[in-house]
């Protein structure tokens, strides 16, 4: 059974969503609006909204769910090449929060295969940017010669990073940001990075799919641990890597 719910409801259990019999597997309820705060009681569940134009607000908690471990983390050899160059050339820069409302609005722009518009609405965007503001999402960007050339946001609560959407306005520039986002979990102590839904395209990077109690139990351990209080890039983090962010050199893993 579906659950409706008000501005006054509590979101179920993840556990109450919709089984892989029903037309909507996933589906933990549907109703209210999206803000702030119901995000921080969603994502503290396992629990996202996604829906489209001219519906309501859809609440979902799939299982399997896709997360990308991030010591599993693929990278190919031309894509290590690009790191390379991208981590010693002049003029190429990660930079974190600088432009928080272009990322967002690109990616509610970029196209998607085999999707009609977008899931990113003018509320969720409105809902996202105001939960920036807080503190609570963060953007990852790749800039080349003072260009923002792609990059991708996440949901961040104690050491639990939610990975939500990318563009691309260069080749690789999402793949850049995406590597840079790894890296920096790495540092961090963030051990998984929720992918929500499977892809092919996330699954080359490493990705895979666990059981939605396997999810929970590793979210419950992630929320309990402190938030990352510094959200800000380091080059070094591509040592990470295994890159040198001076010369691009690889070097080995500095946590062995």
């Amino acid at each position: 059974m579906l659950h409706w719910i008000d501005e006054d409801s509590p979101l179920p259990a993840a556990r109450f969503a919709l089984g892989p019999a029903s037309d909507a597997p996933g589906l933990v309820a549907a109703g209210a609006r999206v803000t702030p705060a119901r995000l921080e009681e969603a994502y503290r569940k396992g629990i996202f909204p996604w829906y489209g134009p001219g519906q309501p607000v859809l609440w979902w908690s799939p299982d399997p769910r896709m997360v990308l471990p991030v010591d599993e983390f693929r990278v190919s050899h031309s894509m290590r090449k690009t790191l390379r160059r991208f981590a010693r050339a002049p003029g190429c820069e990660i930079r974190f929060d600088h432009a928080f409302a272009r990322v967002i609005q690109a990616c509610a722009a970029t196209p998607r295969p085999g999707q009609d518009g977008t899931w990113i609405v003018p509320e969720m965007v409105a809902a996202y940017t105001e939960w920036h503001a807080a503190g609570r999402v963060h953007s990852v960007e790749t800039w080349i010669d003072g260009t923002l050339c792609g990059g991708l946001y996440a949901v961040a609560i104690g050491r639990m990073v939610f990975g939500e959407s990318m563009f691309a306005h260069r080749t690789d520039a999402s793949k850049i940001a995406l590597a840079a986002l790894v890296a920096f979990c790495r540092r961090h102590g963030v051990a998984w990075i929720d992918c929500q839904q499977r892809t092919a395209h996330l699954a080359s990077f490493g990705a895979r799919e666990v059981p939605r109690p396997d999810f929970e139990a590793h979210l419950t351990r992630s929320l309990g641990k402190p938030d990352i209080g510094d959200w800000s890039y380091d080059p070094s983090d591509w040592q990470y890597l295994g890159l040198d962010a001076a010369d691009g050199r690889p070097r080995q893993d500095p946590t062995a």
